[in-house]
């Protein structure tokens, strides 16, 4: 019996291992949870709780889900490990409901121990990936995740991290950004983990001065060290925000704990001081990454893109190539955005074609604008058109919007026109979809349609959001618009500037002055 018992142990590893890989494992010929089982049910132990749950857990991981509820169901003494990890397979695989049917049945069970534990809510609050896509599941896991959450309360699991660092992690990922805030503050213990939900949680929800004040508190707390993590998600809201003096600090504190050689850090790192316009910073730091993976290379195609460095978005989307990464999308969308911006018409037109061709790439609605903006910069205006309706693009307004400014490029008034009217079908309240066509009929010197948009944005846009620039002043992002005479301290700026040209113009003869001061 001791013989057969040391046997299974290996067994179960390997299986589990090569489960979760989708693969046959090489350790042994019966590694499979099929083979498992079998050699379970021959020994007479398939009914045992713990050979269960390795079972069904295998089962689980290799995609066979009903395989791993038969094991369960046919397991007559269920103990809570049992239960617990039944319910993390359900939900591992987004299978909320089956997973709250499963509680019900346990606590209905009345079975000694079974009221739940702190693994058994952390599983449930587990949210599906893609949970932000869909209004109905954010719902449905909303309204679930508020049960967890008194039960959590009522049975006293809110003191346990982990539980109250998934119910955070529920909130956040449901875009409830105070709830998951007053969960946070309400935590007796905190992890690194639990600092890092709340940090993403401002992050991704476009609140990054908050997720840089909340850096600021971990370090100030000082009973939980920031990880690689923590520095890539605080680096991630300094380059939303432009925030380059956090940026440079964060940087600063990476290289004092020895973080920066972290590829998730030095990848964030990339794409920060990239937003903020730093290429010696982004250059130097990707001569210094070790093995660098696809983010990396990707960050660097698309922050020389973003820059303006098309030559060296392409170089370097070339040595990729030339070492033998598989670029993805994003790394084509960089490199394809370059061209665009610079004008490289063939050599745009040649990386679509090799994205489609050789690598087989499904095409996103950005990579087909960029496609659409190529063309029109080659004058092959009704090729764009064909794109557009051949790939059924007239129901994206990303895509309309660049053919739209094809059209104007070429003044090509007829297809403006077809481009206007599906974007006022597409965005009627959007004022930057006015402006498009307004510069398309201005370009084209179609002033009666130009007079018609401009009517109908005055009644259907209440607000035009201007655009503004900013900068930032003693570690305070600053925004401002033309003439804004709001901003603090306006005045004393004006006054200043006016000093300013009129040193200038003592200092330089009349004659090398620029006539139109305002470019001074």
């Amino acid at each position: 019996m001791s013989r057969g018992r040391g046997l299974l142990a290996p067994l179960f590893r390997a299986a589990c291992t090569a489960a979760r890989r989708h693969q046959p494992s090489n350790h042994h010929p019966c590694a499979s949870p099929q083979a498992l089982h079998a050699l379970l049910l021959k020994s007479g132990r398939a009914s045992r709780p713990h050979a269960a749950t390795r079972l069904a857990v295998a089962y689980a991981d290799s995609g066979h889900l009903a395989h791993a509820r038969r094991v369960f169901d046919e397991t007559p003494h269920k103990d809570l490990i049992l239960w617990n990890s039944m319910v993390a397979c359900y939900a591992a695989q987004g299978l909320a409901l089956h997973a709250w049917a499963l509680v019900a049945s346990m606590r209905r069970s009345g079975g000694p121990g079974l009221a739940g534990d702190g693994f058994t809510f952390s599983a449930l609050l587990r949210p599906p990936r893609r949970v932000a896509g869909n209004a109905d599941d954010v719902e449905m896991l909303l309204h679930l995740g508020a049960l967890a959450h008194g039960l959590v309360l009522r049975m006293g699991h809110l003191a346990d991290v982990v539980v109250a660092t998934a119910l955070l992690d529920m909130y956040a990922k449901c875009g409830r950004v105070a709830d998951a805030r007053r969960v946070f503050d309400a935590m007796v213990v905190r992890n690194v983990v639990s600092w890092n939900a709340i940090i993403v949680c401002y992050g991704c929800h476009g609140e990054g001065k908050d997720a840089v004040g909340l850096f600021r508190q971990m370090l100030r707390d000082g009973r939980c060290c920031p990880d690689e993590r923590t520095l890539a998600s605080v680096l991630s809201s300094c380059a939303n925000m432009a925030a380059a003096n956090e940026a440079m600090q964060v940087h600063a504190y990476a290289q004092k704990r020895g973080l920066q050689g972290f590829l998730q850090v030095a990848n964030a790192l990339i794409v920060a001081y990239g937003k903020n316009g730093f290429v010696r910073e982004v250059t130097r730091i990707f001569a210094m990454t070790d093995n660098p993976d696809i983010v990396t290379w990707s960050s660097m195609v698309s922050s020389y893109a973003y820059l303006g460095h098309a030559k060296d978005a392409v170089h370097v989307f070339e040595r990729m190539l030339h070492q033998g990464v598989q670029p993805d999308g994003i790394a084509f969308l960089g490199v394809l955005s370059a061209c665009s911006h610079a004008g490289l018409i063939e050599d745009g037109l040649h990386y679509f074609l090799v994205m489609t061709t050789v690598f087989r790439i499904d095409l996103s609605p950005q990579h087909v604008a960029c496609l659409v903006d190529l063309l029109g910069r080659a004058g092959r205006i009704e090729e764009a058109y064909k794109v557009v309706v051949k790939l059924s693009c007239e129901s994206n307004a990303d895509i309309v919007g660049a053919f739209l400014g094809a059209c104007k490029m070429r003044g090509n008034i007829e297809l403006a026109k077809w481009a206007a009217d599906k974007l006022l079908c597409l965005e009627p309240s959007e004022a930057v979809n006015y402006l498009l066509m307004s510069n398309a009929f201005a370009a084209a010197g179609d002033w009666n349609e130009l007079a018609k948009v401009r009517s109908v944005m005055r009644n259907t846009c209440v607000n035009k959001v201007p655009g503004c620039s900013w900068i930032e002043i003693g570690g305070t992002v600053q925004t401002f618009v033309s003439n804004d005479m709001v901003l603090h301290q306006s005045m004393e700026m004006q006054q200043m500037m006016e000093l300013t040209i009129s040193e200038v113009q003592k200092e330089y003869h009349v004659d090398t002055v620029c006539e139109d001061l305002i470019l001074i």
